[in-house]
């Protein structure tokens, strides 16, 4: 990333800034009724040499700062704030920080262009024994670079970069392999810890909640110089990936790569405890026994299960219902105990909270909807499997964070029956329901193009859109290459100029970013990964 900003001038690309005093995203996150339209704010700061220069010609810029109001329940009417997501492996796994330089020279980048601020992951697995050294670091530059942080609390292990759980966490989990999610064949997710276990002592008398309380107290305690200036956001992890979700990929892959049917995650003696006594509860203790004997393996389509098949298959059943019923609802109730074990902490501060929902579209265009049915969501065809969760962060007074905005049905894989189009409006509409704010993500960086920035536009410029701000991944040697700068930087250009009257131009005045970029190799894409 550094020779992509720092090193010899490969070419020049000067796409034209902004000319008006509406140029970032404003920092305000007023709720209330929404005009529809996207504003922004202008880019401020002085510039030194370096590869990136800015002629500013007469233009003072101001940032409009406003009256935060912490109601999430409510409509934004605010602009929607643009947050750049940093890079993953940001602060290592070795606790230190990776690409100072290249990063610092990003931040100044963005606060040009007139980004509201930029997203900063945190691994529990790394900051779990209280060293906050290099987090704090960073949070350091973003303050210096007059720039708002998005603070990702991950509860979650990835496998690239590698960030595994905590090591003592990890030790418990080969103890106990059902600490873990585990599918019918018995294979164990050991990227998050059963749902099942949230409330059961099973960290030697500590039970999971109270462990990710305490590591919230003590990034609180760590970052309270920050809070409220620097850090404006705050999201928590709530499954794999971060996500409000079972693992029902196979265990070696991600979302981004898999759009299989998936498997239901019911397995470790924990969740089997509990489907028992459901099924006893229910006066049918047969059906306590196992997950559906029917259901799919991961890479099946749906016709190739009788439990999902469309036509006549038994989740259309009273078992089908019973246990679709019971897994949703363990996700659902899992969902509510993070977000109020996350508000005892943070509920008090000025900050807006939220948690990712994840955008599973393929096989939507279907009845029986399987992706989303194993990864914990009784959303089949004529039944709003959203309106629970809406509900439930509503509640909560939590923001919804929905990936994918970007993602247009046409170009999905042929055979899958896709639609993220139409999942990401029913979502969405649930948020409205319930007077939820929205924060949007793009699904991935590479390969987004033109078309995929016309539909986050089109989105995030909606009438009545609930969109508060959008978070944009990830910073990295891509981003800032020759083949994908440029159509972010029109992006913005083009949000600022949905805005802009013609009376507000100023007469003979221009801004110029000029960036100067190597040619980023084809495979050096590692910092970008979602």
């Amino acid at each position: 990333m550094e020779g992509a900003l720092l090193g010899q001038r490969a070419g020049v690309l000067k796409p034209e800034l902004f000319m008006t005093r509406n140029v970032g995203f404003v920092e305000s996150r007023r709720m209330g009724s929404r005009t529809g339209r996207v504003r922004f704010d202008p880019a401020t700061g002085g510039w030194r040499k370096g590869a990136l220069k800015v002629a500013l010609k007469g233009v003072r810029s101001e940032m409009a700062v406003q009256e935060k109001e912490l109601n999430n329940r409510r409509k934004s009417t605010g602009p929607v704030r643009l947050f750049v997501g940093l890079p993953l492996d940001a602060v290592s796994d070795c606790n230190a920080v990776n690409h100072a330089k290249a990063i610092a020279a990003g931040l100044r980048a963005l606060k040009l262009l007139g980004a509201h601020g930029v997203e900063l992951p945190v691994w529990w697995g790394v900051a779990a024994t209280g060293d906050w050294s290099a987090y704090l670091a960073l949070a350091g530059m973003v303050r210096d670079a007059g720039l708002r942080l998005r603070v990702s609390l991950n509860l979650h292990a990835s496998r690239r970069p590698a960030f595994p759980l905590p090591d003592w966490v990890s030790r418990l989990a080969d103890a106990n392999p059902d600490l873990l999610f585990t599918d019918r064949s018995g294979r164990r997710h050991s990227d998050c810890l059963s749902l099942a276990v949230d409330e059961l002592p099973v960290f030697d008398g500590k039970t999971p909640l109270q462990a990710f309380e305490e590591f919230f107290l003590s990034f609180r305690s760590a970052f309270s110089d920050f809070i409220g200036s620097t850090i404006t956001d705050i999201s928590v992890s709530l499954g794999p990936n971060g996500e409000l979700r079972y693992p029902s990929f196979p265990p070696s892959t991600g979302s981004h790569r898999f759009t299989g049917v998936g498997e239901f995650q019911c397995y470790d003696k924990y969740m089997l405890a509990d489907l028992k006594r459901h099924a006893e509860e229910a006066r049918n203790p047969l059906w306590g026994l196992s997950g559906p004997h029917d259901a799919p393996e991961y890479n099946q389509s749906p016709d190739s299960s009788n439990f999902i098949r469309d036509n006549g298959g038994s989740w259309e059943g009273s078992y089908g219902n019973f246990f679709l019923s019971w897994y949703s609802g363990q996700l659902l109730s899992h969902g509510d105990r993070m977000l109020s074990t996350a508000s005892k902490v943070f509920g008090d501060l000025p900050v807006t909270l939220s948690a990712k929902v994840p955008l599973l579209h393929w096989w939507h265009d279907t009845q029986s909807r399987p992706a989303q049915l194993t990864a914990g969501f009784y959303n089949t065809y004529g039944r709003d499997g959203y309106d629970a969760i809406g509900e439930m962060f509503a509640r909560n007074s939590w923001a919804m964070i929905i990936p994918g905005m970007d993602l247009l049905d046409k170009e999905q894989p042929h055979g899958l029956r896709s639609s993220p189009e139409s999942l990401l409006s029913q979502i969405m509409k649930a948020c409205e329901k319930h007077g939820v704010m929205v924060s949007g993500e793009n699904s991935s960086l590479v390969g987004i193009g033109a078309e995929g920035f016309r539909r986050v536009k089109e989105t995030l410029s909606a009438e009545n859109s609930s969109v508060d701000s959008f978070t944009y991944h990830r910073m990295g040697a891509y981003f800032f290459s020759p083949e994908h700068w440029p159509l972010f930087t029109e992006f913005v250009r083009s949000m600022a100029q949905s805005e802009i009257d013609s009376d507000d131009l100023p007469s003979n005045e221009e801004e110029k970013l000029s960036l100067s970029a190597d040619m980023v190799p084809e495979n050096n894409r590692e910092m970008q990964a979602v």
